[in-house]
């Protein structure tokens, strides 16, 4: 199965509107890992042999997630899956906390080892808390692009101005800024009110978009079930419940739209994310079980009208 392709940003390198995001694959190790459970490389490698057949060609991943773990899993689940390289589009990121740009040369064989065979086609600076300089990390970036080691650059969690930063310097180094990833749904459209959509189409960078189901809110399913909440951690489940009635009439139009495209209300979600910006949003809904990952590659074979994206769009502008 193919889909029509995007490049990101002004880049060669080019990708399915979404993705597979594998930070679950850290399963409990890191910073994100302890908010999953433990997952078999057999398990990663059927998530992986799913997306891959279900036409996605890019996965998302990062230093942060299992300090290797999640990049190991990939590789190794590619691998399973007879895939090379040049076949397949993968992105990671370098983990700014409490390091200098200095650090970023230092550590690029760690990446580079742990996804073992597979190139890093994008690699992001995973949050704007570096103790150096916008402008010290892009040029570190640049360096390891002039060197082979990765193909292009992007950034993660990085506001407008920021943004622009770091785009200037790249520019200056003859590269383009490819992506900022950033938090986008129907739940959380903050980056239409910060200016980062904007300045995003205006520098031509993309918008990778995470969490674009709104925590499982936008799949319907605490609203039909609300004792699935108390499955959830302490915190989530507290954020989950104060948002189940204000998000009602969203999920309601999910779910009526849905019916026209013989859909769930999560793949008119991630449609919604994936067109409604025109070609500048592309997302990486993670799955931790195959159904998950069918239901993502579902959503992009079918485009929503101008009017049901509206129709969103005014139901959601509480969200802005």
């Amino acid at each position: 199965m193919t889909f029509e392709k995007r490049k990101l940003g002004k880049t060669d390198i080019e990708v399915t509107p979404i993705g597979l995001g594998v930070m679950q694959f850290a399963g409990g190790e890191g910073i994100f890992g302890k908010a999953f459970p433990a997952m078999t490389q057999e398990e990663k490698n059927t998530i992986i042999q799913t997306a891959l057949d279900g036409g996605m060609n890019w996965f998302d991943t990062a230093e942060m997630y299992g300090f290797g773990r999640s990049e190991q899993g990939l590789s190794d689940g590619l691998k399973a899956a007879g895939k090379a390289s040049e076949e397949v589009v993968v992105a990671t990121k370098w983990l700014p906390i409490f390091r200098s740009a200095r650090n970023i040369p230092k550590t690029i064989h760690d990446r580079i080892g742990f996804l073992d065979g597979f190139n890093i086609d994008l690699y992001m600076v995973h949050q704007p808390w570096s103790f150096s300089s916008i402008e010290a990390q892009m040029d570190a970036m640049a360096d390891l692009v002039e060197a082979g080691h990765i193909r292009s650059v992007g950034i993660s969690n990085f506001n407008a101005s920021q943004m622009r930063r770091a785009h200037a310097v790249l520019e200056k180094r003859g590269l383009p800024l490819a992506v900022n990833q950033m938090e986008y749904s129907l739940l959380n459209r903050k980056i239409e009110s910060n200016n980062v959509i904007a300045t995003a189409k205006e520098l031509g960078v993309t918008i990778t978009a995470y969490t674009p189901l709104g925590y499982g809110l936008l799949t319907g399913k605490y609203h039909q079930n609300p004792d699935l909440l108390e499955r959830a951690s302490p915190i989530r489940r507290r954020m989950l419940k104060r948002d189940l009635e204000k998000t009602r009439p969203i999920v309601e139009a999910l779910e009526e739209i849905a019916k026209n495209y013989d859909a769930t209300p999560a793949q008119v979600a991630l449609n919604w994310v994936i067109h409604f910006q025109g070609e500048t949003v592309v997302t990486i809904p993670g799955a931790t079980k195959v159904h998950q990952v069918e239901q993502s590659a579902g959503a992009m074979k079918f485009k929503l009208s101008e009017s049901e994206l509206t129709r969103l769009d005014e139901l959601s502008t509480k969200f802005l």
